[in-house]
């Protein structure tokens, strides 16, 4: 077979290193091998799959040598986790709890007394496969959710498969909810077949171990490209049923997600913001594209890991890429949308358990639209971005399947009970209160100097992703590439561009649907400064500043209005202006019109906005010198020069002028652009915040 599954089934390269794994203790190769799993989303998806260690430490209490399990804690992630991501327990004390044991209809109840096996008082939560690993009589042991094994334990069959491909190698256990009870399975089958290196669960994932962490992840490794080696050769057809729709162009692509993100976005954020992702990767587009795609995505996914990030199915869109229908189907999405929730809220009262949780946000996670790609939706960017790619894997895993014989979706009762699961209620219950800009989206132009900084990381600090839209690659490149160390990949990206032009701010708005489904927030805050005597004002130097602080100000205001506008739940516009848009300053013509320009633009803006719930303020700083591109050079120079004093006294000249005494920064003006920005503000708009430490001549009148 060829197309997308040549990547699915390529062989899994060996990472390990023997010199750097000489130098590491065997808690550290343990962290090792998880990482090197981790790293390549064909093995495991994020957060998914765990590994275990059974090593040998000093009791705290005794000295004595105990045997110590050390396992994957809950929640974490194998490829991004560090030492403190194991949860460790007394191995024997672990063991023990078999004696008491009660069955089935006890298990939630055992994860309780894993606390009471902590070693060392480690505060790591365990996981609920704790007992998988444990139980198994072998050193090291890792779980993973590999794509092509996954494929092959999803299969009508799974069980004969299993045999087929590895003989005596491994052994298998129809599915079953992971708990106490599958890990006493799970050891008994070990205990009881010396000779396996594994084993392979019902619809769920891969088993394997070892009397090293080098031979466990050699394992690993080679049974999962046993299984993609078997698929690659026994595929047959073409995946999916063959093609029924012809993929777009991208850059089409691209125009129909940016219709349709911010439609769908006003549609399922009433009770909570959310954020989305789109992606066209190749295994998407030949899901989608697919004669097969609306059976097999009504089938669901196989792997509990799956749907519990993706939902129990997607919402297939009727979008026909040869009729360009796009308008139809933005006019049929409430239709589709409540059909989906009507069909959410059925399969619960289907399901529901006299003890269930009260149902959850019934819309679609994902969004599957022929021609175009898939589109996700979730409370953040990762969240969203992960759910795609569980789905990816869920797409692989119905390509294998349904390749070599019948692919099976999870039981709808059991994908209903993991879903509602008591426990996972309980996990939500424990997650910390959404931040203030949580599923905010925010543009910042002039996002790569100072004050743009301060205030993309003031706002990415209360949970806003944030786009910064900067005419200098090189700082916005070094800017993103630093908040993505802080704050993590997702929360923004960089929108190269001239704010005077208006087809680069209309990409940059695009960029931020694009990247994050709609826009909430713009903080117009690229600048200039310029000085001059009246009469030797030249044209080119009046020019360019109404360009860029009045014509820039209203391009990026006007792009982000218009999509605050068609996606239907307010916004905040914040105008970066200047303590000289209301007291003029001679030498400085050019720049004060322009400042005072966007004042009063604001306040048109606020006039327009206040029935579409869409608010316009105004940030007045003064003498920011710190961090600002402004007073780099020459305009440094020329206050300095007008002020007779050195360019490094300049700064103390501006503290003793002001009414406070005090110097202003760019963290001030961004907790004011903050304030406008959020809820705190909500009854605000057509207002002026000055942030210049006191000076009488600019007091708003």
């Amino acid at each position: 077979m060829s197309g997308p599954a040549s990547g699915l089934y390529a062989p899994l390269p060996d990472l390990w290193d023997d010199a750097h794994a000489a130098k590491l203790d065997e808690p550290d190769l343990l962290l090792y091998r998880s990482n090197l799993l981790g790293s390549d989303l064909r093995i495991t998806n994020f957060g998914g799959g765990n590994t275990s260690a059974k090593i040998d430490g000093a009791d705290p209490l005794t000295g004595e040598t105990v045997e110590v399990l050390w396992v994957k804690g809950s929640g974490g992630d194998i490829g991004s986790m560090k030492r403190d991501g194991f949860s460790t327990l007394y191995l024997d004390k672990l063991l023990g709890l078999r004696s008491v044991y009660r069955g089935l209809a006890h298990e939630d109840g055992m994860v309780a007394l894993f606390n009471h096996c902590t070693f060392n008082l480690n505060p790591r939560a365990t996981s609920i496969d704790t007992p998988l690993h444990g139980f198994v009589p072998h050193a090291h042991v890792d779980h993973v959710h590999a794509d092509a094994v996954i494929a092959i334990a999803a299969s009508a069959g799974a069980e004969a498969l299993t045999r087929e491909i590895y003989g005596e190698d491994m052994g298998f256990l129809p599915w079953q909810r992971p708990g106490f009870d599958l890990g006493l399975k799970l050891g008994d089958l070990a205990a009881a077949n010396p000779k396996l290196k594994g084993a392979v669960l019902g619809g769920h994932g891969l088993f394997t171990w070892g009397p090293t962490s080098k031979a466990c992840y050699a394992t690993t490794l080679a049974m999962i490209n046993k299984a993609s080696a078997w698929l690659a050769a026994n595929g047959r057809g073409a995946a999916f049923g063959g093609p029924a729709v012809e993929v777009l162009p991208p850059e089409d692509r691209r125009a129909v997600a940016a219709k349709l993100m911010p439609e769908i976005r006003k549609r399922i954020s009433g009770g909570e913001r959310k954020i989305g992702h789109f992606t066209d990767a190749p295994e998407v587009l030949e899901f989608v594209n697919a004669r097969d795609l609306k059976a097999l995505a009504a089938l669901g996914t196989s792997c509990p890991d799956h749907f519990l990030r993706t939902k129990i199915r997607p919402l297939v869109l009727p979008f026909d890429p040869a009729a360009n229908n796009l308008d139809a189907v933005v006019a049929a999405l409430d239709e589709s949308l409540e059909a989906y929730r009507a069909g959410y809220a059925a399969y619960y009262d289907r399901c529901k358990r006299p003890n269930s949780p009260a149902m959850r946000d019934p819309n679609a996670v994902i969004y599957l639209v022929p021609g175009v790609g898939m589109l996700s939706f979730a409370k953040d960017k990762a969240t969203a971005r992960i759910a795609a790619e569980f789905y990816v894997n869920a797409i692989n895993v119905m390509r294998g399947a349904s390749s070599v014989g019948c692919y099976v979706g999870l039981d709808e009762q059991e994908a209903f009970d993991i879903e509602y699961w008591l426990l996972e209620e309980a996990k939500l219950q424990r997650m910390p209160k959404p931040k203030a800009l949580a599923g905010r989206v925010a543009l910042i132009t002039g996002g790569a100097g100072g004050i743009g900084r301060a205030v993309a990381a003031r706002l990415m600090a209360e949970g806003a992703c944030v786009v910064l839209a900067d005419i200098d690659r090189a700082s916005l490149d070094d800017a993103v590439a630093a908040f993505r160390e802080t704050f993590g990949r997702d929360g923004t990206i960089g929108a190269p561009g001239d704010v005077t032009d208006e087809a680069a701010v209309a990409a940059a708005v695009r960029q931020a649907v694009l990247a994050y489904g709609g826009l909430d927030i713009v903080v117009a805050n690229a600048g200039i400064a310029s000085a001059a005597a009246f009469e030797d004002t030249s044209l080119d130097l009046w020019n360019r500043n109404i360009a860029i602080l009045a014509t820039g100000y209203f391009l990026a205001a006007r792009e982000g209005y218009r999509v605050m506008k068609d996606q239907g739940l307010g916004g905040a516009i914040v105008f970066v202006a200047s303590k000289n848009a209301l007291a003029a300053s001679p030498g400085a013509s050019a720049y004060c019109t322009a400042k005072a320009a966007e004042v009063h633009l604001a306040r048109c803006i606020a006039l327009e906005g206040a029935p579409l719930g869409i608010r316009a303020n105004v940030v007045n700083p003064d003498a920011v010198l710190r961090g600002s591109k402004i007073w780099q050079g020459e305009w440094r120079a020329q206050r300095a020069a007008s002020n007779k004093v050195s360019e490094d006294a300049l700064e103390e000249v501006y503290r003793q002028r002001s009414l406070l005494k005090r110097s202003v920064y760019p963290e001030d003006i961004a907790e004011a652009v903050y304030y406008f920005a959020s809820d705190l503000s909500a009854k605000s708009t057509g207002n002026i915040l000055n942030v210049d430490a006191g000076n009488a001549v600019s007091f708003a009148r």
